[in-house]
């Protein structure tokens, strides 16, 4: 047991070397630096690919001139066959241009062979430094498989608070909508057989009626929070431009949207993710940037869809872009990452802020529109305002202008 323990903590060393004199000369300088180094001796080009095909060594020492091969060549064969062992040139004469260049090529290091008593300290010092490069790589890959289990983590919980979003605003303006409005009718029945002469009790009725109207009203406007149904039923452009509208009513920030691109429907989490995005963006606008104008735009370039909101308020500092405590910037970020797209925000002291999102289209499942149906849900869909810019060119454009 305590020879196999030995056998696999000794240091396997592949020394390509012609001449056996030398070869007995390095072996000499390794044993007397101290036990643990299994030393195996090639003199060929032939033997030395066999020998690394057949068991991949520690580490390498090298010949610079050698009958059947020349230093440069082994080197590409070692960082070919096997990139992570160290290399390194053992020779008689290797004038300091040539060393230089060794190492430019990725060589490890250099020991003349009259004086071999650096021989073992290099070597030591490559093994260490293989090991440090072995245990970071390995570090960075767990990293990035933890990386990729967040990552799909995220969309995953993205996918279910969507989904969850979508089937409580269905179910609270379907159900709890229904029930309100059934409710006001059997009001509106009762308060017709209520005697004329008891104004107390008709005036009673006409509370009641119109606090079940603001209940409605309010109910609407909880379902569209969690999920505006004009998303999924009349696509993202009208989607867009139905939370402008409601932005500038709300703020009085004049919110103006562009599109410039044929109208399509999206796949519905391209839709999400833009939507909700633009969505963090007028907050963002609301909260810091002290802006009294806001232009949007969606366009397809370059194989890439891209929304940008564009805004003439004070511009964001660098620091606050890169400030890892801004949650809203960084959820915005991975909703685009998601989607194997970009977030790109610039600004300046005075010059406003731009916020471009870019998403590849290969990500976007495209459906065109024919005519004024909804292919999805087989509903009409409601025309956005648009006007036409070239007669070849399908330009949507909507501007939400003060409201009086």
């Amino acid at each position: 047991m305590d020879s196999a323990v030995r056998v696999k903590a000794e240091i396997d060393i592949l020394l390509l070397e012609d001449s056996p004199a030398d070869a007995q000369l390095v072996e000499h300088a390794l044993r007397r630096g101290g036990p643990g180094f299994n030393v195996e001796h090639v003199d060929s080009k032939r033997a030395f690919i066999h020998r690394i095909e057949q068991r991949v060594p520690d580490l390498i020492l090298s010949d610079f001139s050698l009958p059947t091969v020349d230093g440069y060549t082994a080197l590409a064969i070692a960082q070919k066959k096997c990139p992570d062992v160290p290399f390194i040139f053992v020779s008689g004469t290797l004038g300091e241009e040539t060393a230089i260049e060794t190492l430019k090529k990725g060589a490890t290091d250099y020991v003349l062979k009259h004086r071999l008593a650096r021989l073992v300290p290099s070597v030591q010092r490559a093994l260490r430094e293989a090991k440090e490069r072995t245990e970071r790589r390995r570090a960075q890959e767990q990293l990035r498989r933890s990386n990729n289990q967040l990552r799909t983590l995220s969309v995953y919980l993205q996918h279910v608070r969507e989904e969850e979003q979508i089937r409580i605003a269905r179910e609270v303006h379907d159900e709890l909508g229904q029930s309100l409005t059934g409710l006001k009718l059997q009001l509106t029945w009762l308060a017709s057989r209520l005697p004329k002469q008891s104004k107390l009790l008709h005036g009673k009725a006409r509370s009641m009626a119109a606090h079940i109207d603001e209940t409605i009203q309010a109910v609407r406007r909880i379902a569209t929070e969690l999920r505006p149904g004009v998303l999924d039923t009349a696509g993202l452009l009208a989607a867009l431009e139905w939370q402008a509208n409601r932005f500038q009513t709300q703020t009085g920030i004049v919110c103006e949207v562009k599109a410039e691109m044929i109208e399509t429907l999206w796949d519905q989490e391209l839709n999400t993710a833009f939507f909700r995005i633009f969505q963090e963006a007028l907050t963002n606008v609301i909260r810091h940037a002290n802006a009294t104008k806001v232009e949007v735009r969606l366009a397809e370039t370059g194989g890439q869809v891209v929304l940008e909101v564009k805004d003439n308020g004070r511009g964001i500092s660098e620091a606050e872009i890169h400030n890892t405590k801004s949650i809203g910037l960084l959820g915005i970020r991975e909703r685009a990452a998601l989607l194997g797209g970009t977030l790109r925000i610039e600004g300046g002291r005075g010059k406003g802020t731009t916020l471009t999102a870019r998403i590849p289209e290969t990500f976007v499942v495209r459906t065109r529109l024919h005519s004024h149906e909804n292919s999805h849900h087989r509903r009409p869909r409601r025309r956005a305002r648009r006007r036409e810019a070239h007669p070849r060119r399908s330009l949507q454009e909507s501007r939400v202008r003060r409201s009086a």
